[in-house]
């Protein structure tokens, strides 16, 4: 009887050592997301310079100097490629590239943008000019894709 109790009396002590604390989560540093509206005009000219615009915040507030802002933007079909470049501060939050792009086709601007141990790389899909039967059948392939297997879930 004695060993049982001991060995019950032991079993409680590691399971009370082992409970967490009530405060266990203001332990660990919390990080505020970042997030980003990126502006791209619905038609782009081809030899036009253009303005892409992005706008940062985080916590629910412009994020008016933001660690770093770079866009970068390629075609599609990977014919042109253009190296990152860093996005000018145009005050409140608002973070714009001025590019001008030489062909037509379907491009893709992605953001690299950090501020405060948030990190973001959001990227959007745009049009300049006209597009190829290619870059329309590559457009088409990008829609989602109902799924066939549609069983309910348990």
């Amino acid at each position: 009887m004695k060993k049982i109790l001991c060995t019950s009396l032991i079993i409680v002590m590691m399971l009370t050592g082992c409970s967490l604390k009530q405060d266990a989560d203001s332990l660990y540093n919390t990080e505020t997301p970042l997030d980003a509206d990126i502006m791209i005009p619905e038609s782009i000219k081809i030899n036009e310079k253009e303005e892409i615009k992005v706008i940062l915040t985080q916590g629910g507030h412009r994020v008016k100097d933001a660690d770093f802002v770079h866009v970068e933007i390629w075609k599609q079909d990977g014919s042109v490629s253009y190296r990152m470049e860093e996005a000018m501060n145009n005050g409140d939050g608002v973070y714009i590239l001025r590019k001008e792009l030489d062909s037509e086709g379907l491009y893709y601007a992605k953001l690299h943008a950090g501020n405060d141990g948030s990190v973001i790389v959001p990227q959007k899909q745009f049009i300049v000019g006209e597009l190829s039967s290619s870059e329309i059948d590559a457009l088409k392939e990008d829609l989602p894709k109902q799924n066939a297997n549609q069983e309910p879930h348990h």
